[in-house]
């Protein structure tokens, strides 16, 4: 990739937090990649399209432990679950044969799995070699007659967040425009009712993390809008395709592929918003998001009725255990989206966020944070087991929220933990994913093993006492 492209990519216009800073968004400093690279940004952003063939070129450790390596669910094929990669050794990069390699990766990934599409990703070693990557896809295309998408991700581009992008940049250049959507089937016209319009939507920055958009699905299916792609989660290579099919785009996660948003809007006049699912309000807010940009008023009306529906009938089941969750104060590190819509969340209940993490936040998603929580909230960026335990200690947090990197902080000083990032086994979107989230905190806070391990030892207790010690 030119260094042109990068900077190109690096200041994105739709970008609040690039509005503000001048030099550009997502520079890259000293220790950025730590966190990630762009390689792991492009592969976690395309990861989830279930029927490619993904395929890592470079060597095997930047394929690392490839199975299933995301809490992302798919309701059909599994391929993307599979590593592919092409293993490259000192050898193959001494002698020039890293082309060749690939060639013949791709030959067998078509050969046997048959997949919709083949992903190539690039990473450092092959990009320093210069390895033509794009000539290479061409070739495999024409002779298989599969598309071969290049995806020019090295790790040494930038961060995570620029891997992101990267990724959103190959779907726009290669896949999506290349399709038009089916026409709206008899089925689910009838479903629909006669005279009930159906409308086209994406959802972009979606990953259906522990299958938690299927709590979604079926109210957008009610309210005949049709997601033509959620890139990524629970995709099929055909669906990114048609893309610039839809009427409107919500972006969900605020710094993934936003890109591929603004693009769409410049280009096919597809108007977008951010928002979440993650909360009673949000979830409600991004309905009505939808039905003011599409402007139908008979889906506004049926929007409005889904939302009373679905609240009163949410919270009349979160009402048992709002009693036991009142008050309980809560210490959130995440970051991006999740840093305010998880907040946002966790008060609907009735708990207090004493802090939130904003590492991988925008600063529209400070801002956000700022406006949920006031402006004398406590925002974290150091995410040290040390300085986590000493916001925890000096707030009185009753649990720690957090990715599963800080499971074993939390465990090691006996403290309540809730994983909220993408390795979690239970989804927590939409209205019914709230009584998930509620039923998970219960469950952690409650769980009798706290007072065990937080009691003395019964050897230091009969000491204490003066009591022989029985063997």
């Amino acid at each position: 990739m030119k260094a042109s492209e990068v900077a190109a990519l690096l200041d994105e216009p739709a970008c609040a937090h690039n509005k503000k800073e001048k030099s550009g968004c997502a520079k890259t400093k000293p220790g950025a990649t730590a966190g990630g690279c762009s390689f792991d940004g492009a592969q976690i952003a395309l990861l989830p399209i279930a029927d490619v063939a993904h395929i890592v070129h470079g060597p095997i450790a930047c394929a690392g432990s490839s199975w299933d390596n995301r809490g992302t669910r798919s309701s059909g094929p599994t391929l993307y679950r599979i590593g592919m990669t092409t293993d490259l050794t000192e050898q193959d990069v001494i002698m020039g044969r890293g082309e060749k390699r690939l060639f013949h990766a791709i030959k067998q990934a078509i050969d046997d799995y048959s997949p919709k599409a083949v992903f190539i990703y690039n990473t450092c070693v092959p990009a320093l070699t210069g390895d033509d990557i794009d000539a290479v896809c061409k070739a495999a295309a024409e002779r298989w007659g599969v598309p071969v998408v290049p995806v020019d991700s090295a790790g040494f581009y930038g961060t995570k967040n620029l891997g992101n992008r990267i990724a959103g940049e190959a779907m726009f250049k290669h896949v999506i425009g290349t399709r038009e959507p089916e026409p709206v089937s008899a089925a689910t016209q009838a479903k629909l009712g006669a005279g009930v319009k159906s409308h086209d939507v994406n959802l972009i920055g979606e990953y259906n993390i522990a299958g938690e958009f299927w709590y979604l699905a079926p109210l957008f299916d009610e309210l005949g809008l049709r997601i033509l792609c959620t890139l990524s989660g629970d995709t099929r290579f055909h669906e990114v395709q048609t893309m610039h099919r839809a009427e409107v785009s919500m972006v969900v996660c605020a710094k993934a592929l936003l890109n591929v948003a603004r693009k769409l809007q410049d280009n096919f006049g597809v108007p977008f918003f951010e928002g979440s699912f993650y909360g009673i309000t949000d979830t409600s807010q991004a309905f009505r998001d939808f039905a003011r940009l599409i402007g139908d008023p008979d889906l506004t009306a049926r929007t409005e009725a889904l939302i009373a529906r679905e609240e009163a009938k949410i919270k009349a089941a979160l009402e048992p255990w709002r009693e036991r969750l009142q008050g309980k104060r809560v210490l959130l590190y995440t970051g991006g989206v999740k840093s305010w819509s998880v907040v946002s969340a966790l008060q609907d209940l009735g708990m207090n966020v004493v802090a939130t993490g904003t590492n991988k936040s925008t600063e529209e998603d400070k801002e956000r944070i700022r406006e949920i929580m006031g402006d004398d909230v406590k925002m974290i960026t150091d995410g040290s087991p040390k300085a986590l335990l000493g916001v925890y200690k000096e707030y009185q947090a009753d649990i720690l929220i957090a990715g599963g990197r800080n499971l074993y902080t939390a465990l090691k000083a006996r403290i309540p933990f809730l994983d909220i990032n993408q390795e979690r086994e239970f989804g927590y979107a939409g209205y019914d994913g709230m009584l998930e989230l509620v039923r998970q905190l219960a469950l952690t806070l409650e769980s009798p093993v706290w007072n065990k391990v937080r009691a003395p030892a019964p050897w230091a207790v009969q000491k204490a006492v003066g009591q022989p010690l029985v063997a």
